[in-house]
């Protein structure tokens, strides 16, 4: 994402000459409070002097405003050395030109203060080197810290670091609930660290400020990237929207309750002068007293319920100032509307038809009885299981297939004396051998087993 705020490129670039990175910001700032120069397009007279105070950024959203003493050419962007209590630090230059003097009157910063420092000079080779070589030792140098200040017990949470330009001073930001006493934990971290410590609390807006995220609406934190002044959020800026009493929805990534809570509370509390005010509206029919369930205050409509009923009505606003109105005179109208708003009114139709009193109470029963006799029905199968079989046309059956017939010949007389007459390779056949079934001797139909020329199976010759 590049800077919203780079618009004073050379050859129809997008980005200033101070940047150079086309669109790809190297700051570590982009969209951290940008401010666009609309006024850098416009040729200045001659014998304008430009305005010798500049706003330089730092890390995060941390901004301060500096003197060019030097009359240097300074575009948004570049980086610079500028003046610090303790040696020097580095920054970019995010404003410039008379748009800075209106941000010193925004925050009440005379042009004329003394406290204002000046800057130095452009950064050198050596001082961006030093600069990004004090960068890279910012997170392992918080996470040392965070084990220190846990090592002893104290009540605080360490929410970021920044080491200065030179590295002479590391600035510790940190929130707390109550006071914290740490003077014995700057001693630890001055041994630890070698160079000057400074403790800086914030609030939990200002660390959500400085740490940036994305909210639940899917746009960047609004503290993170424009807004500077943290006005105070209550619950009642909820309430008077209708919004749903609940603090995971409604708290932001600070973990208090979202700004954005107040940006049309306004136009909700000129809405809301039109209604009826109490938390328990009741108006007078000739029907009975109904009461307000719901509000809508953007579509102007309220619901009403009768005590007996549970169906809710819909009225129009005016049509309950009306009501209420007519109340206050002592009238009382028929009913709220004559017909609800977005109700369906069936037409008449003839009697529905009743598809119970013709039903028996056991038709279940019967039913089931049907079913049993169906699967049950022709008995025993060939097999002796019951169940399974049954006999269609004489032909027994399983599951409404027929089964396959045993292969017995009921071939046509012409064929069957073909067959009967076909050569032996064993001889001639024997008489009364043209049965059905085959050669299986002089087996007679409906004989028991016997074997050719033998006698029943199963019997045992008596002894002599």
């Amino acid at each position: 994402m590049g800077c919203g705020n780079c618009g004073s490129g050379k050859d129809g670039g997008s980005c200033s000459p101070g940047c150079g990175q086309n669109g790809g910001c190297s700051t570590m700032a982009c969209n951290k409070l940008n401010t666009y120069d609309w006024l850098n397009h416009m040729i200045l007279p001659s014998d304008y002097e430009p305005f010798n105070i500049v706003e330089v950024r730092f890390k995060g959203s941390r901004k301060e405003f500096y003197r060019n003493t030097e009359n240097l050419d300074l575009y948004t962007g570049q980086t610079v050395v500028v003046e610090s209590d303790m040696g020097h630090d580095v920054g970019h230059v995010s404003l410039s030109g008379e748009l800075v003097r209106l941000q010193l009157k925004k925050n009440g910063i005379p042009e004329d203060d003394k406290s204002i420092r000046k800057i130095y000079r452009l950064a050198s080779d050596k001082d961006k080197e030093t600069y990004t070589s004090m960068k890279a030792k910012e997170p392992s140098s918080l996470e040392k810290a965070r084990t220190i200040a846990m090592s002893m017990k104290l009540e605080m949470k360490l929410s970021d670091i920044e080491f200065q330009g030179d590295g002479r001073k590391v600035i510790f930001f940190y929130t707390a609930e109550d006071r914290v006493d740490f003077r014995e934990l700057i001693k630890r971290y001055a041994a630890e660290f070698r160079t000057r410590i400074e403790m800086r609390q914030v609030s939990y807006r200002e660390e959500a400020s400085r740490l940036g995220g994305i909210g639940s609406c899917g746009r960047e934190l609004c503290c993170s990237t424009w807004l500077t002044d943290y006005k105070v959020v209550t619950m009642g800026a909820a309430r008077n929207q209708n919004l749903s009493i609940n603090m995971l929805k409604l708290s932001g990534q600070c973990g208090r309750l979202k700004c954005c809570l107040n940006y049309e509370l306004d136009t909700y509390l000129e809405a809301l002068e039109e209604f009826p005010k109490g938390d328990r509206v009741k108006v007078e029919t000739k029907v009975g007293p109904a009461y307000l369930q719901k509000t809508d205050i953007l579509k102007r409509m309220l619901w009403f319920s009768y005590p007996n009923n549970s169906e809710w009505v819909a009225v129009d606003l005016d049509r309950v100032n009306e009501v209420i109105a007519m109340n206050n005179r002592g009238e009382r109208p028929e009913t709220l509307v004559d017909r609800p708003i977005s109700s369906f009114v069936p037409e008449e139709v003839g009697p529905a038809p009743d598809l119970i009193s013709d039903q028996s109470l056991n038709r279940m029963d019967e039913l089931e009885e049907a079913r049993k006799k169906k699967k049950h029905k022709g008995g025993k199968n060939r097999k002796g299981k019951k169940g399974g079989f049954q006999a269609k046309d004489g032909r027994p059956v399983k599951n409404d297939r027929p089964l396959k017939e045993h292969k017995q010949h009921k071939d046509k007389p012409e064929k069957r004396e073909q067959r009967d007459n076909r050569p032996n390779a064993n001889g001639p056949r024997p008489e009364g051998n043209n049965q059905q079934g085959g050669n299986k001797g002089n087996r007679k139909p409906g004989s028991k087993n016997r074997k050719p020329g033998g006698k029943p199976r199963g019997e045992r010759p008596k002894p002599e």
